[in-house]
């Protein structure tokens, strides 16, 4: 007689699933496990949702810099300035507008977890074990709470180091740099990456000095030369001061300046610093070990193809795995995390070819190959390029600082990548997004030659780039 083995039954947990953060990545995840119809519950240690991305990243600086572009529209314009008046804000009156955004972005992102029936806890999050989360709530009371699957979700802040002191009222970091409340009249900003070329933007643009201080041999190498050099160009015609390959030996903060030295001798002085360095991600709250995960230097998470750590339960996305760090990329790797949690398997082909948008002032951005990866892969590529001050929508609206630049195959007429610097660069960019990402040969340059674009508009610059880049083939 045969002996029946007896079935191990599946441990009863409160949740299918514990999501910690609610940002753009967080609220991918939950959203698409919801859809599922999956129990989910959702951690958010602040009082409202949204995460950094909502707070005091993405959505607060972009609402900076479109006040501050529509002001030195207002000013550079003929019409409105015949009296010879340049109108000013101060930095409090531009963050009383930017508060508004973030308070109506945060109260819709709050609807859809009640729309789609996800438990919102507020308190701080730490593991137990690899199904345990322990909640600490605001008042101090805590609450453990179980889910089969877990997903981290958690951003990143400022990188700080320790030989700054950040609590000094002139020395901010890009997070309590929204909270400035004095108008300075010079600042240094300490790192020319993304956060940092764009504040630069805005703060000139508000008429404060700028000193701009690079790491590197360039501004944003990562873009393409002659974008690179475009950014740089203009920042030096508007009157920012660029410090390339410079590294901080001191900073000392005085009650009326700060003073920072640099390693090759320079000293600098200004009203304030802005330490825009590179950023951490916010893991050592999590009490890692207890499930043996193991952050790096910069407090980041690896993650396999289907954005699974090392632990098989337990997933993590956004700013917290590094690379791309972009809003935009993070909500997809929630949803394709989710995918993961449910199915085992990723849809991975929904991150590539992500494009880079950098707000600046004018904006930039870009997606697919630029002309140096190009090169050396020794693809046989051509150019088209328009210049936004040949366009006639540019002329009407005055922003005809910038171009387009297509990179196409010369032989099977592929887009191969866009670049574009220019106001409003990071909406146009979409248009050759679609098209790249067509297949069956739907991917050539002949579609914005063969397709009526509205006149006027700044579409039109793909008709213009795309004839000039065929003028080249022979």
């Amino acid at each position: 007689m045969t002996k029946k083995t007896a079935k191990v039954a599946e441990p009863s947990y409160q949740f299918d699933a514990i999501v910690i953060g609610t940002g753009p990545g967080g609220e991918g995840v939950a959203m698409q496990l919801a859809k599922a119809g999956q129990k989910v519950a959702v951690i958010e240690r602040y009082e409202a949702v949204g995460g950094g991305c909502t707070h005091w990243g993405t959505i607060p600086s972009k609402a900076l810099r479109h006040s501050v572009s529509r002001l030195i529209e207002y000013n550079t314009t003929s019409l409105f300035s015949e009296n010879q008046v340049a109108r000013h804000v101060t930095f409090q009156d531009i963050m009383s507008h930017a508060s508004g955004v973030i308070k109506k972005q945060s109260r819709l992102r709050t609807s859809f977890y009640d729309r789609n029936r996800v438990s919102l806890i507020h308190g701080e999050a730490s593991f137990v074990d690899k199904n345990t989360i322990q909640i600490v709530r605001p008042d101090g009371s805590k609450d453990l709470i179980t889910a089969r699957q877990i997903a981290l979700a958690t951003g990143s802040r400022p990188y700080s180091p320790k030989d700054i002191d950040f609590n000094h009222p002139r020395i901010y970091n890009s997070d309590t740099i929204l909270s400035l409340k004095h108008e300075p009249q010079n600042i240094i900003i300490y790192g020319a990456g993304v956060i940092g070329s764009e504040y630069a933007s805005i703060f000139r643009g508000m008429g404060v000095k700028v000193d701009l201080v690079n790491m590197r041999d360039r501004l944003l190498s990562f873009l393409d030369a002659e974008i690179s050099d475009a950014l740089s160009y203009h920042l030096w015609n508007n009157g920012v001061v660029i410090r390339h390959t410079e590294t901080y030996k001191s900073v000392q903060g005085h009650d009326d300046c700060v003073i920072m030295e640099l390693e090759s001798g320079k000293r600098m002085k200004a009203d304030c610093l802005l330490f825009a360095n590179g950023r951490t991600g916010n893991t050592d709250m999590l009490n890692l070990d207890a499930v043996g995960l193991k952050a790096d230097s910069r407090g980041q998470l690896r993650v396999d193809e289907n954005y699974r750590t090392e632990i098989d339960n337990i997933f993590a996305v956004g700013d917290v795995i590094g690379y791309p760090s972009l809003a935009s990329a993070a909500y997809n790797q929630g949803r394709s995390a989710a995918e993961a949690m449910i199915s085992g398997k990723a849809n991975s082909g929904l991150v590539e070819d992500i494009p880079t948008g950098i707000y600046t002032i004018p904006e930039i951005s870009s997606v697919g190959k630029n002309e140096q990866e190009l090169t050396a892969l020794k693809v046989p590529y051509e150019v088209g390029r328009a210049q936004f001050k040949h366009l006639a929508r540019a002329q009407i609206a005055s922003t005809t600082v910038g171009s387009l630049k297509i990179l196409f195959h010369r032989e099977t007429k592929e887009v191969l990548g866009i670049h574009c610097f220019g106001e409003r660069a990071s909406e146009i960019v979409h248009i050759g997004q679609a098209i790249m990402q067509q297949k069956d040969g739907g991917n050539t340059i002949d579609y914005f030659v063969n397709t009526t674009f509205n006149y006027p508009t700044m579409a039109e610059a793909y008709r213009v780039a795309a004839l000039n880049g065929l003028n080249r083939i022979f």
